[in-house]
């Protein structure tokens, strides 16, 4: 192996995860930020966390809405109202 090319090998590096957990592994840095570990991962947990980015979730859902309103409410024909108010 040539000498001087390879990183420092960190064997105390710190995981951080956004919810909060923290553990210790080895790597070339020594902090690492994660989004998702085993603690808050559905896969570990059984349990579904919708992560909401920017409104994602909120405009499926009015989407869903909508079109679930447009096949209940049938459309009527001008022919048809014309016959129902007689």
């Amino acid at each position: 192996m040539k000498e001087g090319i390879h990183p420092e090998y960190n064997h105390e590096a710190v995981v951080k995860c956004a919810c909060g957990n923290t553990f210790v592994t080895g790597s070339v840095k020594d902090e690492l930020r994660v989004e998702i570990c085993s603690q808050c991962h559905p896969f570990f947990t059984g349990k579904q966390n919708i992560v909401d980015v920017g409104g994602r979730v909120d405009r499926f859902k009015k989407k869903l809405e909508k079109r679930t309103v447009k096949k209940a409410a049938p459309v009527q024909t001008p022919a048809e109202e014309e016959n129902t108010e007689a």
